[in-house]
């Protein structure tokens, strides 16, 4: 039989992209080991017990409460072996069996004490995950430590201080990274008069093992993009988590934005000059040397970020062939909903695209990324701003990538803000936003977000799941052709991922602000999320909503699913 030339090239073609896509593993199997899933953050799983045809059959298999149920439950459960790690905003962590939920060990944390400001940080306590690795499970608290703790038994083997949290007002927020022999560790966003950085600790002794800071000292590269003195109070904190090349042994990194948030007249040298390389290394991805922590290359999305669009989000490494070569690429959304593209070697510049439809604060993306139009918020007079930077145009809630599909899965939001920026003295720890303002609802719109499938390089859209009101939560991706995620009212939901259409949903009793994911323990494979509304951006968002948003439960659960035992 002879085949076509033509449909030759076109197989030689898929294959050489699939083989591509599939040059570095992100796929997780049997385990969830890190936040992302894997260090590749693709929030995708290769189990596939659960599919499309069966999915509807999902049943809830066991629940487990923290007790935490004033807050929402934002973390991102870790699985390794058959156990399950859950922490909590307050610090603590359960090591539960992840077939039954049956407790193994519970690690109890002292509780903020934000009555007498002893341990006092912005914002209050949040934690959205722990690192397991080496026996040990690494947790950030919420008074600006990291302790390592001893995987069977809970028992604490070592614990380190980050920095002074009341002084700085900091804390981890974002999950540890761990990569060979160290455990990174950012802190809280950019929105106090500090400047951020990253730490990374021995795992064995937790002796520093580097430190570095997204804005530069005096004297150092990168400084001379600062006015006078405000690199002190520079913001640019991480606070999430980043993502690790082993081959190229690089960690990448989303910096915060730069404080203060929306009056920049302290800090910008000349606001006629703002295309490139202001305020350095704030809204910026960068990639780290992970053994010395020395800088390899930076990109800066949005220079002078004068909106809160922080670039602190999770950046997704994969690989794709372009113009007939493999390259090796990340993806990157900041919270305007401006997504990157870049050469993960080189930083090299590939693409950048818009995946918010409700634009006003630029006009359009430029060559080489450059922001056309900028619409910056006017001092002493209220600015309205498309999208909002407190919710943004994606929250911190993750997106997840398949390699299967080729596609993004990414939570987005339609909602805008008014904000007034005004000057303001910096004072240590304290809120150094440089205005204020609140969000509100576009006009003429049928839905205020949207699960979008997304090419990862190209920007279009394949598929648009739209939500009348708002999505807060992570998205999970598995080999069964399925993606997850959660809703405010409490629904937890299956789409196809090849279509877009719904499949199952769950009523789980409260809102939906964290992070699902999968895992199998002897052949069975498990469906959990983290369930729960609250902190300061689940009423802000309520208030959108009047009559949706009061049935917006609190709460602390995680929720395990399964097929029935009797599967086909």
């Amino acid at each position: 039989m002879r085949i076509p030339y033509s449909i030759l090239v076109a197989v030689l073609l898929c294959l050489q992209a699939a083989q591509a896509a599939d040059a570095v593993d992100g796929a997780t199997h049997d385990n969830w080991q890190h936040y992302g899933g894997t260090q590749m953050a693709w929030r995708y799983s290769a189990l596939d017990q659960v599919n499309t045809a069966n999915v509807a059959r999902l049943k809830p298999e066991w629940i487990f409460q923290t007790g935490e149920y004033t807050d929402a439950l934002q973390t991102t459960p870790i699985v390794v072996d058959g156990v399950l790690y859950l922490s909590t905003n307050n610090s603590q962590v359960f090591a539960l069996d992840a077939a039954t939920g049956d407790l193994r060990w519970h690690y109890e944390y002292p509780p903020l004490d934000l009555a007498s400001g002893a341990n006092y940080v912005l914002f209050g306590a949040i934690n959205r995950g722990v690192a397991v690795a080496d026996g040990k499970v690494f947790l950030g608290t919420h008074d600006n430590y990291m302790v390592a703790l001893d995987a069977k038994s809970g028992q604490e083997l070592w614990k380190v201080n980050i920095d002074n949290a009341k002084q700085c007002g900091c804390a981890p927020r974002g999950a540890p990274l761990v990569v060979n022999d160290i455990v990174i560790i950012g802190g809280t966003g950019g929105d106090g008069a500090h400047r951020g950085y990253l730490t990374a600790f021995n795992i064995h002794t937790g002796r520093l093992a580097w430190r570095w800071y997204t804005v530069p000292a005096e004297g150092e590269k990168g400084n001379e993009t600062w006015k006078g003195d405000s690199w002190k109070y520079g913001g640019g904190a991480n606070w999430m988590t980043g993502s690790y090349d082993p081959e190229l042994n690089l960690v990448y990194w989303g910096t915060g934005n730069a404080a203060s948030d929306f009056y920049a007249g302290d800090r910008v040298i000349d606001p006629t000059q703002v295309e490139r390389d202001v305020n350095l290394y704030t809204a910026s991805i960068v990639a780290l040397d992970a053994t010395t922590g020395k800088l390899k290359w930076h990109y800066q999305e949005i220079p002078n970020d004068v909106w809160d669009f922080d670039s602190a989000y999770e950046v997704i490494l994969f690989d794709r062939v372009i113009d007939g070569k493999a390259r090796k690429l990340l993806v990157h959304m900041n919270k305007s909903g401006m997504t990157f593209v870049l050469d993960r070697v080189t930083g090299e510049y590939i693409n950048a695209y818009l995946a918010n439809e409700v634009v006003t604060f630029i006009t359009g993306i430029g060559e080489n990324g450059k922001l056309l139009g900028r619409h910056e918020p006017i001092p002493g007079q209220p600015t309205d701003i498309c999208p909002s930077g407190f919710l943004g145009g994606k929250s911190w809630n993750q997106m997840a990538y398949s390699p299967v599909s080729g596609l993004l899965y990414a939570p987005m939001i339609e909602v805008c803000m008014t904000v007034t920026a005004m000057r303001q003295e910096p004072q240590p720890g304290a809120f150094f936003a440089g205005g204020g303002g609140n969000i509100f609802l576009p006009k003429d719109r049928e839905y205020y977000a949207h699960l979008d499938a997304i090419d990862p390089v190209s920007g279009k859209v394949k598929w648009r799941y739209p939500y009348p009101t708002i999505l807060l939560a992570s998205v999970l991706a598995t080999a069964g052709d399925l993606v997850f995620s959660g809703k405010p009212d409490g629904d937890f939901f299956a789409l196809d991922a090849t279509t877009g259409k719904e499949l199952w949903r769950y009523q789980t009793g409260a809102g939906n602000r964290g992070s699902a994911i999968t895992y199998a323990v002897n052949g069975r494979q498990y469906i959990a999320t983290a369930t729960g509304w609250g902190s300061i951006i689940g009423p802000m968002a309520a208030s959108l909503f009047p009559e949706e948003g009061k049935n917006w439960r609190s709460g602390s659960t995680l929720i395990v699913f399964a097929l029935p035992e009797d599967r086909p």
